[in-house]
């Protein structure tokens, strides 16, 4: 194979300036020329040996036959070939397209322009004008044999298609059945040249053409008109078809004998066949033996690499189940990967070339990602040298529970599931995208990321949280954390767009926390059920005790039924009216003040103080006072009204008067009732209330759905579920009553006002 300047590659990165009347050896015009001038070449090795052979070109009317006009065409293109080659650039020594006309010419003059010319001279006209003598016509129809110098040109145009099997295959049997019609016609020209002889000497032995006329009852005979000439024989078309037999049983075999050799000539072309054959035969079956060695070489090393994954199994006594998983994933990878080492192969090519190709093999991962938009060329090369392909087979554990996150992967195609304590979380690489609310777990769509956000983490490595499981054969793309991050630490300004633009489909190293839905039918149906039981405090309970008393020595309730069943079971889901806080406000003002007054001893002498002015409520004195002494002096009180009559009187008066205040308080706390359920837009059973804390802020932590602020309840008390403590350090909180919505969160989650909820906060 010649390597020199006509094997280098053909680059066209950049359409050089040349004259009009150049053309460029690439262009369009040209590859079609030279393919067309390729297969006249072809045609013309096949006809030049037959027409000097089986020449009978004389006509009945003396005009030229059919195969003398194709001949002169071939001759006219050919010709107008070596004016196109004086005008067509090359490919010079250092890979330069040479554009100047002086160095084509010369170029040309040295290489291929005499056998170009003497291939195309007409030399059936140089026959026609010496007709008359045989000898001379002859001398000129042997010189077209030098039109087959243009096989040399052929040879050099499909050196670029040896590398292809099937086309060297094809090239050497045309060439094996090429040789075949050259010899056939020098056999038949030796047995025509038998024939005369033998007709001038009958005692002359008989050759292979004499004997096949005889056999074909078409004997030889000679015509005398002009000239003498022989008459008689088979056709051209049978003596073509034994010549040719007579060829291809020599080359393939030794021959049937039914065409064998007697004169001398005939014996000594015989024995130079058989050499030429022999040769021939090694050559190209040989070649040919290997190309298809070479063609089937892929089969030969599928099976070599089944059969030694077969012997390892059996070697190691591999269970079943893992085997079979073995051998699939070894059939599924050559399926994919057809054998090729793709490394090995990146390993020829230069660095340059290298990253190219790697851009191409991972164009999926940056099409389908917007962080990548945003990338240079080179931190795109720089990226793609770094991904690798992976293949999964059903059933295969990309990562386990608990093992390091090195990596991030994007999925190309294929599906896998995201395993968490034996619960399916998510399902990566599906074909359409969907959030399942009521099934716990992702199902996401093509272009899927999952793995760890090291970038975020300042490269720190995590453990996985779930298990990663192929469900199908999957094709992956896969970068190493340190690659990445040598990557992203270099391209500052794409580290930024890169870490804002990509979102994981799924995180490992984070445990995903989810209810199941018998889990979330439960608790509505106990919240429910708390919504309409009656709660009931403990017959010993302090606040029981002491609302009990009340009820006895006055009758009516301090708290109607609705309004306390409502305190206890807590707040419900309600919007606010800002319209109607001010009424709140004063409400509570106004209750403070009575429920303050409450709180004095019947016995003190105090004047009455006005009915909706607040009271200041003695709280040294009420923390200092537990439940049980106030009870015992409750009973040595009673004792001593019914030992002296003569305060009765005066301690009732101030019994109706203190009941006035309860009466008052209830009116007060129903209407407060009904302005907070309007306000807050509750249904109609009113306030619903759970347990209540407060801490030093005074926030009424309400844990189900909402948080009640009231701070002008008591100034220093930390209130708890139906008890009343010293809170030491405690201040008043704002003059307002703050409401934040906290609809939608998890109970067990901290509250986080909103934007819209901070709307009801005063100044």
């Amino acid at each position: 194979m010649n390597l020199g300047g006509d094997m280098l590659p053909q680059y066209r990165q950049e359409t050089p300036k040349t004259s009009p009347h150049i053309i460029l050896h690439y262009s369009t015009f040209k590859t079609i020329w030279d393919w067309s001038i390729l297969a006249l070449t072809f045609y013309t090795a096949f006809m030049v040996p037959f027409n000097i052979a089986f020449k009978n070109r004389d006509q009945p009317g003396g005009g030229i036959d059919s195969v003398a006009l194709m001949d002169s065409i071939v001759d006219v293109i050919f010709f107008a070939d070596i004016l196109l080659n004086f005008h067509t650039t090359f490919v010079g020594p250092g890979g330069e397209v040479v554009i100047e006309p002086s160095v084509i010419r010369h170029n040309y003059f040295k290489s291929w322009f005499l056998i170009d010319l003497l291939s195309c001279l007409p030399y059936d006209i140089f026959y026609m004008f010496k007709r008359d003598d045989e000898r001379i016509g002859s001398l000129f129809s042997a010189l077209k044999v030098v039109r087959l110098l243009r096989l040399g040109r052929v040879a050099r145009k499909l050196d670029n298609y040896l590398e292809y099997g099937a086309a060297t295959l094809l090239l050497l049997l045309c060439a094996y059945v090429l040789v075949a019609h050259w010899l056939a016609c020098i056999w038949f020209s030796i047995g025509e040249h038998e024939v005369r002889l033998k007709i001038d000497n009958f005692n002359l032995p008989d050759g292979w053409l004499f004997r096949l006329a005889n056999d074909l009852k078409t004997p030889y005979n000679l015509s005398i008109s002009n000239k003498t000439r022989l008459a008689g024989g088979p056709t051209r078309t049978s003596a073509y078809i034994s010549s040719l037999y007579f060829t291809m049983s020599c080359m393939s075999t030794v021959g049937f004998g039914n065409i064998s050799s007697t004169t001398d000539y005939e014996k000594i072309f015989g024995v130079i066949m058989m050499i030429i054959s022999a040769l021939l035969y090694a050559a190209i079956f040989g070649h040919m033996t290997t190309i298809i060695q070479q063609m089937t070489s892929a089969t030969v090393r599928y099976h070599d690499m089944i059969s030694n994954v077969r012997e390892f199994i059996k070697l190691q006594e591999v269970p079943q189940e893992l085997a079979d998983r073995v051998l699939d994933y070894c059939i599924s990878t050559w399926a994919m990967t057809k054998g090729i080492d793709t490394q090995k192969v990146l390993g020829y090519c230069p660095k340059d070339m290298k990253a190219d190709i790697c851009v191409h093999l991972n164009r999926k991962v940056f099409n389908e990602h917007s962080c990548f938009r945003l990338a240079s060329d080179g931190c795109l090369r720089s990226l793609a040298i770094h991904l690798d392909s992976n293949h999964a087979a059903p059933g295969d554990l990309l990562y386990h529970t608990g093992e390091s996150v090195d990596a991030l992967w994007f999925v190309v195609s294929g599906s896998l599931e995201v395993i968490q304590d034996e619960e399916v979380v998510a399902i990566l690489g599906f074909f359409f995208k969907c959030i399942s609310i009521f099934s716990n777990f992702l199902i996401t769509g093509k272009g899927d990321v999952f793995g760890d956000e090291f970038w975020k983490n300042n490269g720190s490595t995590g453990q996985s949280a779930a298990n990663v499981r192929a469900l199908t054969y999957t094709d992956l793309h896969m970068i190493k954390k340190d690659k990445l991050m040598e990557v992203l630490s270099f391209y500052k300004a794409f580290a930024n767009s890169f870490a804002r633009n990509l979102v994981l489909t799924y995180n490992l190293t984070h445990r995903l926390k989810f209810r199941k839905v018998v889990d979330v039918k439960r608790e509505k149906e106990l919240d429910a059920r708390r919504k309409n039981e009656k709660i009931t405090l403990p017959q010993e309970h302090p606040v029981r005790k002491l609302l009990f008393r009340m009820r006895e020595r006055h009758g009516p309730r301090i708290f109607p039924s609705p309004m306390f069943a409502d305190i206890e079971k807590g707040l419900r889901r309600a919007p606010t009216d800002v319209s109607r806080v001010s009424s709140v406000h004063s409400m509570l003002d106004e209750t403070n003040g009575l429920s303050s007054s409450l709180t004095k001893s019947p016995r003190t002498k105090q004047k009455r103080p006005p009915l909706l002015k607040r009271q200041t409520v003695d709280e040294d004195a009420l923390s200092r006072t537990s439940w049980s002494e106030s009870k015992t002096k409750g009973e040595r009180e009673w004792s001593s009204l019914s030992n002296v009559r003569s305060e009765m009187k005066n301690k009732f008066d101030v019994i109706n008067d203190r009941f006035a205040a309860v009466e008052t308080i209830n009116a007060r706390l129903s209407n407060l009732e009904k302005l907070l359920t309007q306000a807050l837009q509750l249904p109609p059973e009113g306030i619903i209330f759970s347990k209540i804390t407060c801490n030093q802020k005074f926030q009424l932590a309400l844990p189900q759905l909402y948080l009640l602020e009231v701070p002008r309840l008591t100034s220093s008390l930390a209130v708890t579920p139906w008890h009343l403590q010293r809170s030491k350090g405690a201040s008043l909180g704002a003059n307002r009553l703050h409401i934040h919505h906290t609809l939608g969160r998890h109970p067990h989650q901290p509250h986080i006002p909103r934007q819209q909820d901070l709307a009801f906060l005063g100044t």
